[in-house]
């Protein structure tokens, strides 16, 4: 497949993430390459640091993002996803607004409540689950005012704003598109009043936890994710402001198989999410080892193939 050709003739849409790790003299042609594969987006991780490469060279967000935007034309860029472990609501709703500016509007704002790794007490004690939780609800609604007006105040439990100006706002109206990463009720609750795309890994499990193959939990993982699509739906019927379900978004590698182990593999797991609904899937852009370790043959072999 030549790097130009389009990877889907499917309304599913494909997005790929691209680990912060190389230096930008290289990683600008990888951005480059996902574009003109036909990705329909490109995204990065949001942490100072991250599980097993914490020790490996990782770069910051926003930077990487505005180079990218500016050596890109079309593809839409994001974040996967940012939290509050280590952002504040009024300089990060600054940074969107610029990264908004330099991509032209192609920007999508991951977001998520943040895990318990690294990130979580870098800056100090971990918060329990429940204040992370309580700590998000207010780190998006607040994201969500100041994204949508020129000054915001707000005084809450986690944050304040004090005549925080948002000028002159973003290109995309009425805002960049939140995408909410979920698996939970209550952040369920929050994709559906302030998303524009729930964002999902998955149910979480260990395959030793399922007995018999990898195939086996790899069903299981297929299964739990049905539930949690017909969960999200439910919510929304419920609480979006008009009834409208948020455009789903999985990435496939929550999955016990990693999508690019072969293109078999990324070909079935693409067909089987439009099945359950979602309207965009994303993977990981092939590493040399470890985690993510692949081949970027297997991947345009795997989009030759979507393409057909």
């Amino acid at each position: 497949m030549t790097a130009d050709a389009a990877p889907h003739a499917s309304r599913t849409r494909l997005g790929v993430v691209i680990l912060p790790q190389q230096r930008w003299a290289q990683a600008r042609h990888t951005w480059r390459r996902a574009e003109e594969y036909g990705f329909d987006h490109a995204w990065t991780y949001d942490h100072l640091a991250w599980r097993s490469l914490a020790d490996e060279p990782w770069f910051a967000t926003v930077p990487l993002l505005a180079a990218a935007a500016a050596v890109t034309e079309r593809i839409r860029l994001g974040t996967w996803v940012a939290s509050p472990n280590f952002r504040h609501p009024v300089p990060f709703a600054k940074d969107v607004m610029g990264l908004d500016d330099v991509a032209g509007g192609r920007f999508l704002l991951g977001l998520g409540a943040g895990g318990e790794g690294f990130d979580a007490g870098v800056l100090g004690p971990a918060p329990t689950r429940g204040e992370r939780t309580r700590r998000f609800e207010e780190f998006v609604e607040v994201l969500d005012r100041l994204l949508t007006h020129p000054e915001t105040d707000h005084e809450g439990t986690f944050y304040a704003a004090h005549g925080a100006r948002m000028i002159p706002g973003t290109v995309a109206r009425p805002r960049t598109p939140f995408v909410i990463a979920a698996n939970g009720p209550r952040t369920m609750a929050l994709a559906a009043q302030f998303g524009q795309g729930w964002a999902t890994y998955g149910p979480t499990f260990a395959p030793e936890d399922v007995e018999g193959p990898v195939s086996a939990a790899q069903e299981a993982w297929w299964a739990g994710l049905a539930v949690m699509v017909e969960q999200v739906r439910e919510v929304a019927a419920r609480l979006a402001p008009d009834g409208r379900v948020p455009d789903l978004y999985l990435s496939l590698d929550g999955a016990p198989v990693y999508s690019l182990e072969s293109a078999e593999t990324l070909v079935e797991g693409v067909q089987r999410a439009a099945e359950l609904g979602f309207s965009d899937v994303v993977v990981h852009w092939p590493r040399e080892s470890g985690i993510y370790a692949g081949s970027e043959d297997v991947m345009a072999d795997a989009l030759a193939r979507l393409a057909r």
